[in-house]
């Protein structure tokens, strides 16, 4: 559904067509003619995404970008620029900008940038709010681990260092790796305790949400005293929901040396089903 958007540019002939095209798509388009005025407007009002000239008398978009990050985190910047080198675009996502578009402007490139942004922003504050309203512990990182959110719970959970409000800024590469992987679950270290993270949304979601729990802490050479060292690494990757030709394929050796170290853990175990030794394995901390 077309949003609310603010364009920035001092040009007056490419403010009002850019302002003309949008609105004919159904956007409702408020114009301003330098950084100056979209600050002005951004105390007042907030839009669903802006697109900014970079070129502009006074504060240039650079400049209008950084302050409109002081205002607000989320609304996407989309930078309109007939400047394509590298430094510039470097520049422009350092001052906190979301995106760019070359002059001159493309319409259809615009409204997929504006669309693709604005549905990330939409899932964002709603990642957002729902965070900040569990009572369990949880966090939110983006596709590149940046740390989003933490709440209240999740924050009394994790230790943090002297001086820093938050744990962590990036996510742990085992979180990390719940963005792109089918498994729900990880197991990360934070300054000496072992945590374990349940992954909530979707896999391939662009903002990741995780829900935690601490677990005890093991030594890191710790396996199930009635296992071998080799059954304690099969049961670890059936714990981790790997079949038997995976196993085999990722300890080097056979399928039916697999089934034979299965059928011993069960019988050590005191188990008769692979699930049932993959709970065992997880509640005893080894996945």
């Amino acid at each position: 559904m077309p949003c609310e958007l603010l364009v920035v540019d001092d040009s007056t002939d490419a403010r009002s067509l850019l302002t003309e095209e949008l609105g004919a798509l159904g956007y409702r388009v408020h114009g301003v003619s330098s950084g100056r005025e979209a600050l002005e407007h951004l105390s007042i009002h907030l839009p669903e995404a802006i697109l900014l000239d970079i070129l502009m008398p006074g504060l240039d978009g650079f400049e209008t970008c950084t302050r409109i990050r002081e205002q607000s985190e989320e609304t996407p910047v989309i930078f309109m620029t007939g400047l394509g080198e590298t430094e510039h675009i470097v520049k422009g996502f350092a001052s906190g900008g979301n995106d760019y578009v070359t002059k001159p402007i493309v319409l259809a490139e615009v409204v997929a940038r504006i669309q693709a942004h604005t549905r990330t922003a939409s899932l964002v504050r709603t990642t957002r709010d729902a965070i900040n309203a569990s009572s369990a512990a949880m966090l939110a990182f983006d596709a590149d681990g940046a740390l989003l959110w933490i709440n209240d719970a999740a924050a009394q959970l994790l230790p943090t260092s002297e001086g820093n409000a938050l744990p962590f800024h990036r996510a742990p590469s085992s979180l990390l790796a719940l963005h792109t992987s089918e498994d729900r679950s990880a197991h990360f270290e934070h300054a000496g305790h072992l945590f374990e993270a349940q992954r909530i949304s979707d896999v391939q979601d662009s903002v990741v949400v995780v829900s935690l729990q601490a677990q005890a802490r093991r030594p890191a050479d710790w396996r199930p005293p009635q296992l071998t060292a080799r059954e304690g690494e099969v049961l670890m990757w059936v714990a981790r929901g790997k079949t038997n030709r995976d196993i085999a394929d990722i300890l080097g050796m056979s399928p039916r040396t697999v089934n034979k170290h299965l059928e011993h853990i069960f019988e050590k175990m005191g188990v008769e089903t692979r699930t049932a030794a993959a709970d065992a394995a997880r509640k005893m901390n080894l996945a």
